[in-house]
Formats: structure tokens, C-alpha cells, sequence
């Protein structure tokens, strides 16, 4: 293939969630034609299954810059930086105009099956690099198609994969037979058939993150207004000073409000904390479920499990492509250190780019939640500078794919899963993400003093 029908192929972007969208939105900036490649009907599908969810990150930490000025010429109106969307927001009122604008350069209803070299398994050497993509898709009425692509951005996030509820990483015994009554997600409770299906109940909550401590708060809430509703958390840990965050000390405060209202859940008696507790079985009884330790501990009967133990990436159709991925988190193997959740949180994370997200399979990438694997440390602001970076590399414009331009706060701000809808504690947390006014300048790697907020 010549160089001319290399650069007139379509760069495939897989999802059309935030950071799939901001790779677009920075392709067409660079001149290159993406084609954006979405399983579900709507842009940021995923996002809007947990449309209840408000984040911790405020709008003015959610929208990437290239983004902005595509919509801009629209008449697009920018939400107010310091407030905090809902994940329906952030859809509604960013990703479906933004996909809006790219037009047919989105496609929905479409499946990514595989990805591949042209005429070339992972084992053969001859030729590959300078052979283009094909990407094998599925459609929504069952059509199979191929299409050639000089480059794929994998941004199909970790959401389609939750992890199971067995402390080795496998679903427990009986966990799949069970799966009438286990969720891997927030339950929204403003839907009056899920809330139905935990008024009254006695329900298993497994996991120990935001996510976990949002379904605990909610659940109290619920508690309060239906007798006999009770949560009941099971913890692999024990519980210690750190186990419900920062509290009042945390440096994002919705974050700290949120782990003191599932602190004040326990303490109120409407959960009750079960630690050291690893899961093995699930079994039967009668209508109910007993979760079974490894230890050989069974708890009493519950009537729902919520399993909120985090995600993985879905690597299954990139099987014929040849990525360097850590053995433990299933990250870039230059990415893992840098993101490793025993060292770092999300605003320790150092600046990454192209250089880290590169495998030997030249002109693949993994982006956004899924370069992170298994790890949580992942934030929008740090998607979108990685798409920033391997845009301006497929250009050919090395220096600024190497020169990093993103500002973090020093802690963080995590785009996880937050229970933040009180107007109160948004009052209070203002419209920055800091305590401190300290941001760690991403490229220098020392502090730097900073009036502005994150």
C-alpha cells in the first residue's frame, strides 16, 4: 500500500464516550478522518447507564478543549465550569452534540468483533507494519462488515465488563447461576422498579470505592422511608481511619461527603460493615442468598446482592494484535507504573502521552478508561491529553505529541462514581476541586503555586 492510500483511510475510533469523541474532535483538528465506531444507539451509551451518578469532577474539568471549539461555531452554550453534571449531563448537554457535529463521522449500532493487520495474523513478521487495519464490525441488524483503517483508538472504556464478585478475580461459585439477583451497578432509585426491588429488602453490598459508598448512602436514604430495608457491606478489609476517604479533611469534597454519608449509614444501623470477609460461593436458600467466605463464613440470608468491585477491559477483539500489556493491571507495560493504584492517585499520576500508550503493533492504541486496565486512577482531563498527544503523532508533529500540556490538581480529581446532589456540599465546594491551591504542573513535575482553582 503507498503512502497516499495509507493517509486517505479513516482513523477507527472505538466508543463513542468522552474520550472517544475528544479523539475525534482532535483528528478533525489535525486534518486526519476519523470514523468513530459506537455499539449503542446514542453517543456516550455507557455514560447514560449511570445517568443518576453525579461526578466528582466539575464541568470545567469534563470538556476537552478541541472539543470546545468544533462545537463552538454551533451556537453550543458551555455549562458552568464549577458545577458538578450528573453522567446524564454530561451526556445530554456535551457528548450527543459533539457527536451531533461530527455527523456521519459516528456510526452507532455498530460492534467492534475484531481488529487486525490486513492479511496478517499476530504471527506473521512480513509486511505488517506497512500494511493498514481491518476492523471487523458487527451491526445492530446483524451485518457483518470489514473496514480498512490507517490507525485504531481503542476508547471502548471498561464499563460492558464489571468485575465479579470473587476475591480471586473470578465470579464465586454459584455467582452466574445467581444472576437473577445480582447488579453490577448504582441502582437508581428515583426508578420506581428498582427502588421496588430494594424497599423492604435485605441487600449484600460488595466493595469498598466511591461506587460502593454511594449505593450505601442511597440505600440508607431508602431505609428511612421503608421498614426493613437494610444494606449489608462486605468488605475483603478491615475497617481503619481511611476506609471512608478524607471526610471533612478530603481535598475534594464531594468526595469526603460522600464517604462520612456511608459512614453515617453504619453508625445509623441501616448497614451493617462485615470485614475480612472474601467471597468464594453464593448459594440458594429458598428465595434468599447466602454469601460464603473462603474462611468458610456464611453470612445470613439477603435478598439482593449489589457487586461493586471495580471493571476490566475487554481485550478479547484485539486478540490478533500484538500489545505489550502489565501482567497485573492490563495496562500499557510504560503506563503501569505511572498509574499503579498501590502508589498513585489520580493526580499523582505522571503526564503520558503517546510515548507510554505505543505497543509493538505500530499505530494501535488504548485510550482513556481502558489504558488504565484494572486500575481506578483514571480521570477525563488525563483521556483527553492522551488523545491530544497521539493525534499530533499520527500528523507527524512529534514535538507536540512529546510536549505535554495538562495542569492537574495534586490530588486529583477522579471521574468516578459520586452521590453529590445535595445543594449544600455544592455551595461548599465552590468551583474548585482543591483545598489547597497547589496543582502539580504535568511536564515539570514539582509544585507550582496557583491562584486559580483545578
Amino acid at each position: 500500500m503507498n503512502a497516499l492510500t495509507a493517509d486517505q483511510l479513516p482513523v477507527v475510533v472505538i466508543g463513542a464516550g468522552p474520550i472517544g469523541l475528544a479523539a475525534a474532535a482532535h483528528l478533525v483538528e489535525r486534518g486526519i478522518e476519523p470514523l468513530v465506531l459506537e455499539t449503542g444507539p446514542t453517543a456516550g451509551s455507557a455514560v447514560r447507564e449511570w445517568s443518576h451518578v453525579r461526578l466528582f469532577s466539575t464541568w470545567g474539568e469534563l470538556i476537552d478543549p478541541a472539543a470546545e471549539k468544533l462545537l463552538a461555531p454551533t451556537g453550543w452554550v458551555r455549562p458552568d465550569a464549577s458545577t458538578y453534571p450528573t453522567g446524564g449531563d454530561w451526556a445530554e448537554r456535551h457528548l450527543q452534540p459533539l457527536a451531533d457535529v461530527l455527523g456521519d463521522k459516528v456510526r452507532y449500532g455498530a460492534t467492534v468483533t475484531g481488529v487486525a493487520r490486513a492479511g496478517r495474523d499476530r504471527i506473521v513478521d512480513s509486511g505488517r507494519d506497512e500494511q493498514p487495519f481491518t476492523v471487523h464490525v458487527e451491526t445492530s441488524d446483524g451485518r457483518e462488515e470489514r473496514i480498512t483503517a490507517r490507525a485504531v483508538i481503542d476508547a471502548s472504556g471498561t464499563w460492558s465488563v464489571p468485575s465479579p464478585m470473587g476475591a480471586d478475580g473470578l465470579p464465586a461459585l454459584g455467582e452466574k447461576t445467581a444472576a437473577d439477583r445480582i447488579a453490577y451497578r448504582v441502582p437508581n432509585l428515583s426508578d420506581p422498579a428498582v427502588r421496588a426491588r430494594y424497599a423492604g429488602k435485605r441487600t449484600a453490598v460488595v466493595g469498598s470505592g466511591a461506587s460502593a459508598f454511594t449505593a450505601l448512602a442511597l440505600l440508607a436514604d431508602l431505609a428511612k422511608e421503608n421498614d426493613g430495608t437494610h444494606a449489608v457491606w462486605i468488605l475483603r478489609r478491615g475497617i481503619s481511619d481511611n476506609t471512608y476517604g478524607g471526610g471533612e479533611a478530603d481535598q475534594l469534597p464531594a468526595r469526603g461527603a460522600l464517604g462520612l454519608r456511608a459512614k453515617a449509614a453504619v453508625e445509623a444501623g441501616h448497614a451493617s460493615a462485615v470485614t475480612g470477609f472474601r467471597s468464594q460461593a453464593v448459594e440458594r436458600d429458598g428465595d434468599r442468598l447466602v454469601i460464603v467466605a473462603e474462611d468458610g463464613r456464611r453470612l445470613d440470608p439477603v435478598d439482593e446482592v449489589i457487586v461493586l468491585t471495580g471493571f476490566r477491559p475487554d481485550l478479547s477483539f484485539l486478540s490478533e494484535l500484538r500489545l505489550a500489556l502489565d501482567e497485573r493491571l492490563q495496562a500499557p507495560t510504560a503506563l503501569a507504573p505511572l498509574i499503579d493504584p498501590n502508589v498513585h492517585s489520580c493526580g499523582t499520576v505522571y503526564p503520558h502521552g503517546v510515548n507510554e500508550l505505543s505497543h509493538p503493533e505500530q499505530g494501535v492504541y488504548l485510550v482513556g478508561m481502558k489504558s488504565y486496565g484494572r486500575a481506578p486512577t483514571f480521570l477525563a482531563m488525563t483521556g483527553y491529553e492522551q488523545v491530544r498527544s497521539i493525534t499530533a503523532s499520527l500528523a507527524g508533529d512529534q514535538e507536540a505529541a512529546e510536549r505535554v500540556e495538562l495542569t492537574l490538581p495534586e490530588t486529583g480529581v477522579c471521574g468516578g462514581a459520586g452521590l453529590f446532589d445535595e445543594p449544600e456540599n455544592a455551595e461548599e465546594s465552590g468551583g474548585g476541586c482543591c483545598a489547597a491551591p497547589t496543582t502539580l504542573q504535568i511536564g515539570v513535575g514539582a509544585p507550582a503555586s496557583t491562584s486559580g482553582g483545578c
